[in-house]
Protein backbone atom coordinates (compact mmCIF):
# COMPACT_ATOMS: atom_id res chain seq x y z
CA UNK A 1 0.00 0.00 0.00
CA UNK A 2 1.54 3.45 -0.82
CA UNK A 3 2.52 5.87 2.07
CA UNK A 4 0.94 9.10 1.45
CA UNK A 5 1.93 11.40 4.72
CA UNK A 6 -0.79 13.60 6.45
CA UNK A 7 -0.51 17.08 5.54
CA UNK A 8 -1.20 19.20 8.70
CA UNK A 9 -5.15 20.32 9.46
CA UNK A 10 -5.33 23.60 8.94
CA UNK A 11 -8.58 26.13 9.43
CA UNK A 12 -6.95 29.55 8.83
CA UNK A 13 -4.21 31.53 8.24
CA UNK A 14 -4.46 32.71 12.00
CA UNK A 15 -4.16 29.25 13.66
CA UNK A 16 -1.64 27.48 10.86
CA UNK A 17 0.55 26.02 12.83
CA UNK A 18 4.54 26.11 11.17
CA UNK A 19 6.11 22.54 9.67
CA UNK A 20 8.39 20.52 11.79
CA UNK A 21 11.87 21.67 10.75
CA UNK A 22 14.83 19.14 9.92
CA UNK A 23 18.37 19.36 9.22
CA UNK A 24 20.92 17.78 7.03
CA UNK A 25 24.33 17.46 7.21
CA UNK A 26 25.44 16.63 3.95
CA UNK A 27 27.15 17.11 0.19
CA UNK A 28 25.61 18.98 -2.62
CA UNK A 29 24.78 16.76 -5.30
CA UNK A 30 24.76 18.65 -8.72
CA UNK A 31 22.54 15.62 -10.53
CA UNK A 32 19.70 16.00 -7.36
CA UNK A 33 19.18 12.78 -6.82
CA UNK A 34 20.90 12.12 -3.56
CA UNK A 35 23.10 14.40 -1.28
CA UNK A 36 21.15 17.72 -0.12
CA UNK A 37 18.72 18.00 -2.63
CA UNK A 38 17.82 13.99 -2.01
CA UNK A 39 17.11 15.14 1.77
CA UNK A 40 15.19 18.33 0.97
CA UNK A 41 12.61 16.43 -1.64
CA UNK A 42 12.47 13.46 0.76
CA UNK A 43 11.60 16.46 3.35
CA UNK A 44 9.07 18.34 1.70
CA UNK A 45 7.35 15.08 0.63
CA UNK A 46 6.88 14.54 4.38
CA UNK A 47 5.62 18.27 5.10
CA UNK A 48 8.76 18.66 6.83
CA UNK A 49 10.78 22.48 6.36
CA UNK A 50 14.48 21.23 5.49
CA UNK A 51 17.17 23.20 6.17
CA UNK A 52 20.90 22.29 5.06
CA UNK A 53 24.50 22.45 6.18
CA UNK A 54 26.83 22.19 2.95
CA UNK A 55 29.59 20.11 3.73
CA UNK A 56 30.87 19.83 -0.04
CA UNK A 57 30.34 19.90 -3.62
CA UNK A 58 30.28 17.49 -5.88
CA UNK A 59 29.71 17.46 -9.76
CA UNK A 60 28.32 14.52 -10.94
CA UNK A 61 25.55 12.18 -12.32
CA UNK A 62 24.34 9.04 -11.48
CA UNK A 63 27.11 7.39 -13.92
CA UNK A 64 30.08 9.32 -12.42
CA UNK A 65 31.70 11.89 -10.52
CA UNK A 66 33.46 15.07 -12.16
CA UNK A 67 35.07 16.60 -9.47
CA UNK A 68 34.59 17.58 -6.22
CA UNK A 69 35.40 19.97 -3.32
CA UNK A 70 35.14 20.22 0.53
CA UNK A 71 33.87 23.32 2.36
CA UNK A 72 36.11 25.08 5.18
CA UNK A 73 35.32 23.73 8.39
CA UNK A 74 34.89 27.35 9.58
CA UNK A 75 32.06 27.56 6.69
CA UNK A 76 30.60 24.47 7.93
CA UNK A 77 30.64 26.25 11.69
CA UNK A 78 28.89 28.93 10.79
CA UNK A 79 25.93 27.50 9.32
CA UNK A 80 25.70 24.86 11.81
CA UNK A 81 25.86 27.32 14.54
CA UNK A 82 23.07 29.99 13.16
CA UNK A 83 20.72 27.49 11.87
CA UNK A 84 20.65 25.99 15.66
CA UNK A 85 20.06 29.14 17.24
CA UNK A 86 17.34 30.39 14.97
CA UNK A 87 15.38 27.40 14.33
CA UNK A 88 13.27 24.75 16.60
CA UNK A 89 14.73 21.53 14.83
CA UNK A 90 13.24 18.23 15.88
CA UNK A 91 15.89 15.75 14.21
CA UNK A 92 19.52 16.00 12.07
CA UNK A 93 20.77 13.62 9.78
CA UNK A 94 24.63 13.66 8.23
CA UNK A 95 25.36 12.19 4.70
CA UNK A 96 28.85 12.36 3.55
CA UNK A 97 30.96 14.72 5.53
CA UNK A 98 34.12 14.14 3.57
CA UNK A 99 37.30 15.14 5.83
CA UNK A 100 38.45 14.14 9.84
CA UNK A 101 38.10 18.11 10.36
CA UNK A 102 34.89 18.65 9.04
CA UNK A 103 33.55 15.84 11.79
CA UNK A 104 35.38 17.62 14.19
CA UNK A 105 33.44 20.41 13.98
CA UNK A 106 30.11 18.61 13.59
CA UNK A 107 30.82 16.97 16.91
CA UNK A 108 31.99 20.07 18.54
CA UNK A 109 28.26 22.03 17.87
CA UNK A 110 25.88 18.74 18.06
CA UNK A 111 26.86 17.30 21.01
CA UNK A 112 25.79 20.76 23.12
CA UNK A 113 21.83 19.09 21.55
CA UNK A 114 22.35 15.68 23.38
CA UNK A 115 18.40 16.78 22.79
CA UNK A 116 17.98 16.51 19.42
CA UNK A 117 18.21 12.85 17.54
CA UNK A 118 20.83 12.33 15.24
CA UNK A 119 20.64 10.42 12.57
CA UNK A 120 23.85 9.08 10.70
CA UNK A 121 24.13 8.01 7.40
CA UNK A 122 27.58 7.03 6.91
CA UNK A 123 28.18 7.77 3.49
CA UNK A 124 32.41 7.22 2.36
CA UNK A 125 31.49 6.75 -1.85
CA UNK A 126 28.88 7.52 -4.80
CA UNK A 127 26.99 4.91 -5.88
CA UNK A 128 29.50 5.51 -8.92
CA UNK A 129 32.44 3.91 -7.03
CA UNK A 130 34.18 7.52 -6.22
CA UNK A 131 35.94 7.11 -2.74
CA UNK A 132 35.64 10.93 -1.02
CA UNK A 133 36.88 9.56 2.50
CA UNK A 134 40.03 8.03 3.60
CA UNK A 135 41.59 6.14 6.87
CA UNK A 136 41.17 9.04 9.29
CA UNK A 137 37.74 10.06 8.49
CA UNK A 138 36.17 6.41 9.19
CA UNK A 139 38.37 6.28 12.46
CA UNK A 140 36.80 10.05 13.32
CA UNK A 141 33.34 9.04 12.18
CA UNK A 142 33.74 6.06 14.34
CA UNK A 143 35.26 7.29 17.89
CA UNK A 144 33.67 10.90 17.66
CA UNK A 145 30.72 11.18 15.78
CA UNK A 146 28.67 7.70 16.27
CA UNK A 147 28.67 8.18 20.26
CA UNK A 148 25.88 11.19 19.26
CA UNK A 149 23.89 9.14 17.04
CA UNK A 150 20.33 7.87 17.83
CA UNK A 151 20.63 5.83 14.38
CA UNK A 152 23.30 4.82 12.07
CA UNK A 153 22.10 3.42 8.79
CA UNK A 154 25.05 1.26 6.89
CA UNK A 155 24.40 -0.52 3.59
CA UNK A 156 25.85 -3.93 3.87
CA UNK A 157 29.42 -2.49 2.37
CA UNK A 158 28.90 0.15 5.00
CA UNK A 159 28.44 -1.79 7.59
CA UNK A 160 31.23 -4.44 6.84
CA UNK A 161 34.05 -1.86 6.77
CA UNK A 162 32.63 -0.97 9.84
CA UNK A 163 32.69 -3.68 11.32
CA UNK A 164 35.56 -5.37 9.36
CA UNK A 165 33.48 -8.58 9.35
CA UNK A 166 32.70 -10.08 5.84
CA UNK A 167 29.35 -11.68 6.77
CA UNK A 168 26.41 -11.09 4.21
CA UNK A 169 24.09 -11.83 7.55
CA UNK A 170 22.69 -8.12 8.48
CA UNK A 171 21.14 -9.32 11.88
CA UNK A 172 24.83 -10.40 12.70
CA UNK A 173 26.30 -7.04 11.43
CA UNK A 174 23.54 -5.02 12.82
CA UNK A 175 23.42 -6.65 16.40
CA UNK A 176 27.58 -6.49 16.36
CA UNK A 177 27.40 -2.07 15.48
CA UNK A 178 24.67 -1.70 17.41
CA UNK A 179 26.87 -3.27 20.97
CA UNK A 180 30.16 -1.79 19.67
CA UNK A 181 28.55 1.97 19.42
CA UNK A 182 25.75 1.45 21.57
CA UNK A 183 23.15 2.92 19.61
CA UNK A 184 20.38 2.07 17.23
CA UNK A 185 21.70 0.36 13.86
CA UNK A 186 19.64 0.05 10.92
CA UNK A 187 21.72 -2.23 7.98
CA UNK A 188 20.33 -2.18 4.75
CA UNK A 189 20.14 -4.73 2.40
CA UNK A 190 18.53 -3.01 -0.45
CA UNK A 191 21.89 -3.23 -3.00
CA UNK A 192 21.82 -7.24 -1.82
CA UNK A 193 20.91 -9.51 -4.95
CA UNK A 194 20.77 -12.76 -2.79
CA UNK A 195 17.47 -11.95 -1.59
CA UNK A 196 14.11 -11.66 -3.53
CA UNK A 197 12.91 -9.25 -1.12
CA UNK A 198 14.53 -5.63 -0.09
CA UNK A 199 15.44 -6.58 3.56
CA UNK A 200 16.60 -4.37 6.10
CA UNK A 201 17.64 -4.93 10.13
CA UNK A 202 17.05 -2.92 12.56
CA UNK A 203 19.43 -3.70 15.99
CA UNK A 204 19.09 -1.56 19.46
CA UNK A 205 22.44 -1.37 22.35
CA UNK A 206 20.35 -3.94 23.60
CA UNK A 207 20.46 -6.93 20.82
CA UNK A 208 16.59 -6.58 20.17
CA UNK A 209 16.14 -6.72 16.73
CA UNK A 210 13.95 -6.04 13.83
CA UNK A 211 13.27 -6.32 10.22
CA UNK A 212 11.55 -4.28 7.81
CA UNK A 213 10.77 -6.78 4.35
CA UNK A 214 9.46 -5.24 1.03
CA UNK A 215 9.26 -6.96 -1.99
CA UNK A 216 12.10 -6.60 -4.05
CA UNK A 217 11.98 -3.97 -7.40
CA UNK A 218 13.88 -5.20 -10.44
CA UNK A 219 15.06 -2.52 -12.67
CA UNK A 220 17.81 0.15 -12.46
CA UNK A 221 20.13 0.54 -9.46
CA UNK A 222 19.07 4.10 -8.21
CA UNK A 223 21.43 6.77 -7.21
CA UNK A 224 20.91 8.48 -3.80
CA UNK A 225 18.53 5.17 -2.10
CA UNK A 226 20.32 5.16 1.05
CA UNK A 227 20.29 9.20 1.36
CA UNK A 228 16.17 9.14 0.79
CA UNK A 229 15.53 6.19 3.30
CA UNK A 230 17.54 7.84 5.77
CA UNK A 231 15.78 11.65 5.26
CA UNK A 232 12.43 9.72 5.02
CA UNK A 233 13.68 8.11 8.52
CA UNK A 234 14.46 11.67 9.63
CA UNK A 235 11.48 13.66 8.84
CA UNK A 236 9.05 10.87 10.57
CA UNK A 237 11.11 11.56 13.96
CA UNK A 238 10.97 15.05 13.19
CA UNK A 239 7.19 14.61 13.31
CA UNK A 240 7.12 12.56 16.31
CA UNK A 241 7.25 9.07 15.29
CA UNK A 242 8.57 6.10 17.37
CA UNK A 243 11.79 4.90 15.85
CA UNK A 244 9.85 1.72 14.30
CA UNK A 245 6.98 3.23 12.96
CA UNK A 246 9.49 6.01 11.58
CA UNK A 247 12.09 2.88 9.56
CA UNK A 248 8.67 1.21 8.40
CA UNK A 249 7.06 4.54 6.91
CA UNK A 250 10.35 5.49 5.63
CA UNK A 251 10.72 2.58 3.65
CA UNK A 252 7.44 2.34 2.48
CA UNK A 253 8.19 5.59 0.38
CA UNK A 254 11.53 4.64 -0.59
CA UNK A 255 9.33 1.86 -2.04
CA UNK A 256 7.11 3.91 -3.74
CA UNK A 257 9.91 6.20 -5.22
CA UNK A 258 11.97 3.13 -6.50
CA UNK A 259 8.54 1.75 -8.09
CA UNK A 260 7.39 4.94 -10.06
CA UNK A 261 11.14 6.35 -10.92
CA UNK A 262 11.96 8.57 -13.61
CA UNK A 263 14.01 8.11 -16.53
CA UNK A 264 15.85 9.90 -19.09
CA UNK A 265 17.64 7.10 -21.34
CA UNK A 266 20.68 6.29 -19.22
CA UNK A 267 19.80 8.22 -16.78
CA UNK A 268 17.38 6.92 -13.55
CA UNK A 269 15.89 9.29 -10.55
CA UNK A 270 13.94 8.31 -7.82
CA UNK A 271 10.21 9.91 -7.82
CA UNK A 272 9.74 11.72 -4.58
CA UNK A 273 6.96 13.43 -6.26
CA UNK A 274 3.67 11.70 -4.11
CA UNK A 275 0.44 11.04 -5.52
CA UNK A 276 2.23 10.94 -9.11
Amino acid sequence: MEYTPQRPKVSSNENRQPPAVALSIAGSDSSAGAGIQADLKAFHAHHIYGLTAITGIVAETPLLVNSWKAVSPELLYNQLECLLKAYPIKAIKTGLLFNADLIEVIVKILSRHPDIPLIIDPVGAASSGTDFVDTAFQESLKRDLFPLATLITPNLQEAQSLSNHSTSSLTTLATELAHTYQTNVLVKGGHSKRDQNARDVLSTPGGQTEEFILPRITGPDYHGTGCTLSAAITARLALGSPMITAIKDAKQFLHDSIKSGHTWGDIHALNTFRNS
